[in-house]
């Protein structure tokens, strides 16, 4: 006789089951590059840099997606299941302090980010040449881009400038240095160099400060009082003889008749 054989499932059991699924689902977790976590990737402009985005622990097809910033970027069919590559070429000074993301398409909280330290020496820009009315203020203005940031000294005629504190204000940012002469005078002309530095070179940069006369001012106000006064004086000539040149228009008149 054959028996009957039956298991008595236990109580809870469906609910332990939902939760065994959940927890799988949730340890699914990416890496790029070999980082699970996100990372900084020093390079430098030029050679190109390859990202490549890896799923872990997962038993299905995972899609995969990739971030500039913002910005989504575009993946062929090809490169977008469990594992997805991008390659940044040629790498410049503006991919400097982007981030790359790679997510989970299903769970956009599963993401890895890379942050691109691009190292570059200084490279200089600035008006060369700058013309100022004697006694009026001077601004040389030096633009710097740079990673790491620079240090920047001041030199006039090739000599170490001596700063005075009445007459010199310098103001620095990570982009920008800045030499600022106040009511420049003729001892002021000359040729100003921003001399850069940081650890991968340093950089120059020339200015010419061009200080010319003083330009003589007229004052406004005694012109204009100058014009009101002969333009009264003519008016009140006209007024002082407009009888005789009526008398001489009414004769002229009676002599025609």
């Amino acid at each position: 006789m054959a028996q009957r054989c039956s298991f008595a499932v236990p109580y809870g059991a469906p609910i332990l089951a939902i939760s065994f699924l959940a927890c799988v689902a949730t340890d699914v977790e990416l890496s790029v590059n070999n980082h699970t976590a996100d990372f900084t990737l020093s390079t430098q402009p030029g050679p190109a840099v390859s990202l490549s985005c890896l799923v872990h622990n997962s038993s299905q097809a995972e899609e995969l997606l990739w971030y500039r910033g913002d910005g989504q970027v575009g993946l062929k069919d090809g490169n977008k299941v469990n594992i997805s590559n991008i390659c940044i070429s040629p790498v410049n000074e503006s991919d400097n302090g982007v981030t790359f993301t790679c997510k989970l398409a299903r769970d956009k909280s599963v993401q890895v980010s890379v942050i691109l330290d691009v190292q570059f020496p200084p490279w200089l820009s600035g008006e060369e040449t700058l013309h100022v009315e004697e006694e009026k203020d001077a601004t040389l203005t030096c633009n710097s881009k740079s990673n790491p940031q620079a240090q920047s000294t001041w030199f006039k005629d090739n000599h170490s400038l001596t700063l005075q504190p009445s007459r010199h204000e310098l103001f620095q940012t990570s982009e920008v240095f800045r030499l600022s002469i106040r009511k420049v005078q003729k001892s002021d002309s000359g040729t100003y160099t921003c001399v850069v530095e940081s650890p991968l070179g340093n950089g120059t940069r020339d200015f010419h400060l061009v200080v010319e006369d003083k330009k003589p001012v007229f004052p406004t106000e005694a012109v204009i009082a100058a014009v009101v006064v002969v333009s009264i004086t003519i008016l009140f000539g006209i007024v002082a003889r407009k009888d005789k040149f009526f008398k001489c228009f009414k004769k002229q008149k009676e002599t025609a008749l």
